[in-house]
């Protein structure tokens, strides 16, 4: 990913929160002939795993994208990894809010008028070596993922819920993985290229139109360490 230094961002305390609120993941890989294969699977960052972390998630077992990656197959939720072990690479990319900016948004605008438009948003990319858990991690591995996105809610869905014998026939159905993060980058492009007036104004036109974009714009210009 092409990053200019002013867009590159590499705080774990603004990376990580945004892997957590964005977990739709694309998870990157290759089939047999090289071409790249892409598929869109939710995962949980778990945090306390690893330097950078470690993401959890599955995929239908007719997903034909965890095959080549079986020869790790057996390994248990959390269970640590000899590097030799260690699968190949995938890359995982996380996709947030995004927004127009309009040349309108610029006060620099009338001041001289080289201005164009351009888009805000934010991205972040993952890297690390895909592993396929044994069958026996899946009832554990799925009530974690049920229970991180279940938080919150008035009356949280646990797996628990549904009938045993059911549960058993939908976690035979599924893979798990995890990969442990060797790389975890972003690409915040929020206006850190504009002078503090066009940003402001900037600010001021997602506060309007993208909510979201605002509030990820004010936590890049935030000073090291202001989130820990």
């Amino acid at each position: 990913m092409y990053r200019p230094a002013h867009f590159e961002e590499t705080r774990l305390e603004l990376l990580h929160p945004f892997v957590q609120a964005n977990p739709l993941g694309l998870l990157i890989t290759q089939d047999a002939t090289g071409m790249p294969v892409v598929n869109p699977i939710p995962l949980l960052l778990e945090t306390h795993r690893g330097t950078l972390g470690t993401l959890v998630g599955h995929v239908a077992r007719a997903n034909p994208v965890w095959e080549s990656f079986g020869h790790s197959f057996g390994r248990s939720s959390g269970q640590s990894v000899d590097s030799m072990e260690m699968g190949r690479d995938v890359l995982v990319v996380f996709q947030g809010p995004n927004a127009y900016v309009s040349p309108q948004a610029y006060p620099s605008k009338a001041r001289h008028g080289r201005v164009v438009p351009t888009w805000n948003y934010a991205v972040v990319e993952a890297r690390g070596p895909l592993q396929i858990l044994s069958p026996e991690a899946a009832h554990g591995t799925v009530s974690r993922l049920t229970r991180w996105f279940e938080a919150g809610r008035d009356r949280p869905w646990d797996v628990t819920d549904a009938p045993a014998d059911y549960v058993e026939a939908m976690l035979k159905a599924i893979v798990c993985l995890e990969i442990p993060l060797t790389s975890l980058r972003g690409k915040f492009k929020l206006s850190q290229n504009r002078d503090l007036g066009d940003r402001t104004g900037v600010l001021h036109q997602m506060k309007d139109e993208s909510a979201s974009v605002a509030r990820w714009m004010e936590r890049a210009i935030a000073p090291p360490g202001a989130f820990r």
